[in-house]
């Protein structure tokens, strides 16, 4: 809004200097329409051109009063050393009078004030997050809104639980999706592999839900890395996410463990989901008893697998006998990993008879 403001005061000005100009060399003792529309197209061209080519430049940010200060000082200031270096110049292109070179030394540099005030402010108003004002022993540096940024990973997008999370506002800090992310993310949705292709379109439904929540500031980055190598050397995603995690001073949200353990040792925190919904699933202590529906075989010899509603696996010692069955169980151990949580335990069997686990007693003695 403010810069909406900015274009339109300078378009007034311009338009108010260039009637002054019109007017005096129109109006003057000898008339010179000549040299009145000569003025006019001089300040409509020049001021139009920069007005131009500021439009083509679409990245606009909100403004700050330091730049709006700092950028008007430093338009007076080359305004006035400008003029200064014009003065000679009008002097050898106008000698007739000492009077008409007074006015027309005072136009030109109204005109060239208002056009370095215009510039200085402009520039700083759409870059002053990367400027920095430096004072002696004082510097402003950028504000940033909330924590520092998270930069989501492939693999977070594609889970879907980073949306539930934000509706929770847990999250108050900037999303942001690196575009070398979005373009993986585009290339497994059209993947050949129909599982693959599933996962990705996945990935761009959350990552719509995400744009589409009103409490979340999603950012879609061009991802560039200060000292990235030329185009002939290709950088694996996960260690250019990581650079450019680095870079902003952002935290990295994944699920892959791999790239847990890259980000750490580059000094990049990470936000590892998998240890997040560990950190809130309950604590299955040693010698409690859990209901759980053995489904199939585990690796050793006997062992049963079943899982929690939760999703955590539990490996039941003796329990491939009683798959597809609900059974009780002692839990002996618990096992906490990054990619998930195992519960280990064995099946409670009735004291004095241990064979009775799948046998109803009261079923024989009607048999019988």
């Amino acid at each position: 809004m403010l810069l909406r403001l900015l274009r339109a005061c300078y378009v007034v000005l311009l338009l108010g200097m260039s009637f002054w100009a019109f007017s005096y060399f129109y109006y003057a003792e000898h008339p010179n329409l000549l040299n009145a529309t000569l003025a006019v197209a001089i300040i409509i061209g020049l001021g139009g051109t920069v007005f131009a080519s500021d439009l083509i430049e679409k990245e606009k940010q909100i403004t700050t009063i330091s730049a709006v200060a700092f950028g008007l000082l430093m338009g007076l200031l080359l305004g006035y050393l400008f003029g200064l270096a014009l003065d000679p110049l009008l002097s050898s292109w106008f000698p007739q009078r000492a009077e008409s070179l007074i006015s027309i030394q005072q136009i030109a540099r109204m005109v060239v004030t208002i056009i370095c005030c215009y510039i200085s402010i402009s520039t700083l108003l759409q870059t002053k997050d990367e400027f920095r004002f430096i004072i002696p022993y004082v510097e402003f540096s950028k504000q940033v809104k909330g924590g520092r940024p998270f930069v989501l990973d492939t693999s977070v997008v594609i889970d879907g639980r980073i949306a539930d999370i934000c509706e929770t506002r847990i999250i108050d800090s900037k999303l942001i999706l690196p575009r070398f992310v979005l373009q993986e993310l585009q290339a497994i949705a059209d993947s050949s592999d129909k599982m693959k292709r599933n996962r990705g379109r996945r990935g761009l439904d959350i990552l719509k839900k995400l744009q589409n929540n009103p409490k979340l500031e999603v950012e879609m980055n061009d991802g560039d890395i200060p000292g990235e190598p030329d185009q002939g050397e290709k950088i694996r995603v996960d260690e250019r996410l990581v650079l450019f995690a680095k870079s902003i001073n952002g935290r990295v949200v994944t699920n892959d463990f791999n790239l847990n353990k890259i980000a750490q040792i580059q000094g990049v925190d990470v936000i590892n989901l998998n240890e997040v919904a560990n950190a809130l699933k309950s604590v299955a202590l040693p010698g409690e008893a859990l209901q759980v529906r053995i489904v199939k075989a585990g690796d050793q010899i006997g062992q049963g697998v079943g899982y929690l509603d939760d999703g955590t696996m539990v490996v039941v010692e003796q329990g491939r006998n009683a798959i597809g069955q609900e059974v009780m169980i002692t839990v002996t151990s618990a096992l906490q990993t990054p990619a998930g949580r195992m519960i280990f335990g064995k099946i409670e069997r009735p004291s004095g008879n241990p064979s009775s686990l799948n046998i109803d007693i009261g079923k024989m003695t009607e048999l019988k």
